[in-house]
């Protein structure tokens, strides 16, 4: 791979790398890879694409992302239609998505924290994206059952929360746990998996999410449709044990 440019930040090393093979943009903080996009900024990663797909169906408009990296799933958005806002502690990931994932003009960015900003401000959104990481963890502050009753707040009546989640392994419960807290939020809460696959990215979703399908692909990248659409037909929606 080609270093492209790397900028260094108060929360990390960020690194943009080219590919030599198909000339894909890669994302990397502290060498934890959190994007990789065509040239038009369309993602070729499975688990944007199913997040991409399930906020579609919940039939969003206004969408909050919280957790920028390449902009990959707001670009997405914003070409389908919604309206976009996406907030991130780190300025430097707005510019760099910008310059090189070509995140729109029309995506709001606003320099905060996830949590702090639901409670600043006072808008409703149809769905909200968590896919925020500090390493390989997302923060504990993020994840907890005070959280989530936050978001709840912030949904307009039949909205959705959509968080990715890390998964090593099936051994793994990180995707489980986060469910059960979710259940002090909203009565639906459902996990869409891919079940034996190491180091892989579940969905763990709450509010109206019921009746939602699992996704297909419904915005081809340039590179790899192929292969992102094998992993969404891979993945599954499966069962959790609540907390009692």
């Amino acid at each position: 791979m080609l270093k492209v440019t790397e900028r260094k930040s108060r929360f990390g090393l960020i690194t943009i790398l080219q590919t030599k093979q198909t000339g894909s943009l890669i994302y990397s903080q502290d060498d934890y890879f959190q994007s990789e996009a065509d040239a038009r900024g369309t993602s070729l990663t499975s688990y944007i694409h199913a997040l991409y797909g399930l906020v579609r169906q919940s039939g969003a408009a206004d969408v909050l992302m919280i957790g920028c990296g390449g902009g990959t799933l707001a670009t997405m958005l914003n070409k389908s239609g919604c309206r976009v806002s996406v907030v991130d502690i780190n300025a430097q990931a707005f510019r760099l998505a910008r310059q090189y994932f070509a995140l729109p003009n029309e995506v709001v960015c606003r320099i905060a924290d996830g949590c702090s900003f639901l409670v600043s401000e006072d808008q409703t959104f149809d769905a909200i994206v968590l896919d925020a990481y500090d390493g390989d963890q997302i923060p504990q502050h993020l994840r907890s059952p005070a959280f989530f009753e936050l978001a709840a707040r912030r949904l307009n009546p039949n909205g959705a929360v959509f968080i990715n989640v890390h998964v090593r392994n099936d051994l793994d419960d990180a995707a489980d746990r986060i469910a059960a807290d979710m259940t002090h939020a909203w009565n639906d809460v459902r996990i869409l998996d891919w079940r034996g696959e190491p180091y892989r990215n579940a969905i763990v979703m709450g509010g109206s999410v019921k009746t939602l399908a699992k996704p297909v692909l419904m915005m081809e990248p340039e590179i790899s449709a192929h292969k992102i659409q094998a992993e969404l037909d891979a993945m599954q929606f499966r069962s959790f044990v609540a907390d009692d």
